[in-house]
């Protein structure tokens, strides 16, 4: 089989690569990630050239300790909007392009001020802090990070790589295996390590999943065993442990000092109060009653996504998605100290009954959240076509100030596994990750059977006014093109790169 003897081959090469922390010597030219040859027989483009219309950014204050703009996580900004200001591609003359990184999966692209393309990825072997030319996808450096697991194919867990931020001074700042945190500095073709900082003495062998700062330059960080702390600016190590409770997404924060953290039971706003790590208050949510297909726990899969901002009398709003049956909701609280009060802003159900799950943050957009329905993804090794998802996007329309909710637009044919799909103002369209059933498939050549299409993966567009796709355009087949809850990710170029199991793909105008 042409996919697993491919696959073999870049585990073995994944397996033997050089020992932890050697950084690369000299850039090396993109090798393009193997396709199945049955994707020539598919139409690459459908739709037309986008003729949406600009709109505005939802207002989010710079925090002063992270890289300016869209470009410092995998969520594009401390209030974990997933929107840029900056356009993508509009179509309909889109080039593809990839570079392979041996089975690991790169989560996300962040983008120094020179436009040099920054990412992790992990997976087979050691995780790689990698730089690339954001034109060519060249590797202009390597960083190797302690061996964090040994399975075969990139895992569901995003400790130690799969989140990361650039900060204020152009430097990766990543935790790793091993518990440690490094602040990486591209210099030149290689990385240097500027600080490193120990959190094994403290948290033992718990798994840091997010390392973010607060607006004062704590560095905060949460693990998956539910322990919520910080880095102190002298250097002190404070924690509170969330007994019985499992984190498994990213946390938010803001400009009044609050720390938003979800569990797979509560909704957190943390403060520091007397020199520790408080929490101001806790809201419940409908957790439900199964980890549902393409689920990493028992709880709300997104990272909070706060709206507006905290000098507002309400002290701005925070929303996530619950895991309830038979129906998932979009949830909005108020984020102030005064605490989410007893009732929500917005409590919305979306996709269909028994078949909703979104395990990627809420999409911030003028008047709403754009939710994505992630239901029925799971990696399986070496499958011939990775399982067909339930489809659905949808926008929820808010009143945050006066309170309530409806769905204001909803797709129910595009099916996206588990991107985190990203919204640019500039081009007016969301950008996701999509993969159609066997049957949905445009071919330019017929197919004698339908059993044997191919495990085709695309960039996808749609307007941010109406869900409408625009266009779609093929990037590749197999279980290689698979994103695994990687996110598209823009570019100062105008391109958009998605980080695959097999490497990084570009689809820009051509």
């Amino acid at each position: 089989m042409r996919i697993a003897a491919t696959l073999t081959a870049l585990v073995a090469l994944a397996v033997a690569a050089p020992a932890v922390g050697a950084p690369a010597g000299s850039a090396r030219p993109a090798v393009p990630i193997p396709d199945d040859p049955r994707g020539a027989l598919l139409q690459p483009f459908q739709g037309a050239a986008s003729t949406e219309p600009a709109q505005h950014r939802p207002a989010v204050p710079q925090h002063p300790f992270m890289a300016a703009g869209s470009d410092s996580i995998i969520h594009n900004d401390a209030y974990q909007t997933d929107t840029y200001d900056r356009a993508g591609p509009t179509g309909p003359d889109l080039v593809v392009s990839s570079t392979s990184s041996l089975v690991r999966d790169c989560s996300s692209l962040s983008f120094l001020p020179d436009g040099t393309a920054l990412t992790v990825c992990i997976g087979v072997g050691d995780p790689q802090v990698r730089a690339l030319d954001p034109d060519t996808l060249a590797e202009i450096a390597t960083y190797r990070l302690p061996r964090r697991d040994r399975g075969l194919l990139p895992d569901t867990s995003n400790f130690s790589g799969g989140y990361f931020y650039l900060d204020d001074r152009g430097r990766l700042v990543v935790s790793t295996a091993e518990n440690h945190v490094l602040w990486l500095r591209l210099v030149g073709d290689r990385f240097v390590v500027d600080r490193e900082v120990d959190l094994s003495g403290t948290i033992g062998t718990q798994r840091i999943q997010s390392v973010l700062p607060d607006w004062s330059d704590r560095i905060w960080f949460v693990t998956q065993e539910g322990t919520v702390g910080y880095v102190g600016l002298r250097g002190e190590i404070r924690t509170r442990r969330l007994l019985g409770e499992v984190i498994a997404n990213s946390f938010a924060i803001d400009e009044s000092g609050g720390v938003f953290v979800v569990s797979d039971r509560a909704l957190y706003r943390f403060d520091v109060v007397g020199d520790q790590p408080r929490a101001t208050w806790r809201k419940t949510y409908d957790r439900g009653t199964r980890v549902k297909p393409s689920q990493v726990s028992q709880g709300s899969g997104t990272t909070p996504t706060l709206i507006g901002r905290a000098s507002l009398p309400s002290g701005g709003w925070i929303a996530i998605t619950d895991n309830a049956d038979p129906q998932m909701n979009v949830l909005v609280f108020k984020r102030g100290k005064a605490g989410p009060g007893a009732d929500p802003v917005c409590e919305q159900p979306v996709f269909p009954a028994g078949e909703g799950a979104d395990e990627n943050s809420l999409i911030s957009v003028p008047g709403g959240l754009i939710a994505e329905n992630n239901y029925g993804y799971e990696l399986e090794k070496l499958a011939l076509r990775q399982p067909t998802t339930t489809p659905g996007i949808v926008k929820v329309a808010v009143d945050y100030n006066g309170g309530g909710c409806h769905v204001a637009w909803s797709n129910t044919t595009a099916r996206v596994p588990s991107s985190v799909s990203k919204a640019s103002m500039g081009s007016g369209l969301v950008y996701a990750y999509t993969h159609p059933a066997a049957g949905e498939l445009a071919y330019r050549l017929p197919l004698p059977l339908s059993a044997l299409a191919p495990d085709a993966w695309y960039l996808t567009a749609f307007s941010l006014r109406s869900g409408r796709q625009v266009w779609s355009r093929y990037v590749g087949s197999g279980l290689l093109y698979d994103n695994h809850y990687a996110a598209v990710s823009l570019g100062p170029d105008g391109a958009a790169y998605v980080g695959t199991v097999g490497g990084v793909v570009r689809v820009a105008d051509r």
